[in-house]
């Protein structure tokens, strides 16, 4: 399983800087996706994963001592999918702003007008 993950992980990076390395505006904001999502299953994958109980301790116990998941990871990937749907949200209208003003989804076509004068 651990082994899939870190060839998925691989695929998604490399796709990732892939896009990003092309002049399209929509082609940047899909890498910058992939590698948010790379960035999330390496997260996890480096979270231990293990099946296992959820880490609540019984009223009788002091401590807790069978195998349990632990939540950190989890709740950081949480946290990165919230700020990414976010980001990806804002980006998306930005973009559509920007082509409907300039008419070209080609990041060299963005020259402003002072600098086409010169």
């Amino acid at each position: 399983m651990e082994l899939l993950l870190i060839f998925l992980i691989g695929i998604l990076y490399a796709a990732g800087i892939y896009l990003m390395l092309r002049r399209s505006m929509v082609r940047l904001l899909l890498g910058i996706m992939l590698l948010g999502n790379g960035c999330n299953l390496l997260i996890f994958l480096l979270g231990n994963i293990t099946k296992g109980k959820p880490p609540v301790i019984a009223e009788h116990a002091k401590t807790f001592t069978d195998i349990y998941a632990d939540p950190v990871p989890q709740a950081l990937i949480l946290t990165a999918i919230v700020i990414s749907f976010g980001l990806t949200s804002f980006a998306i209208v930005l973009l559509k702003r920007v082509y409907l003003l300039v008419n070209t989804d080609d990041l060299d076509g963005l020259n402003t007008p002072e600098e086409e004068d010169l």
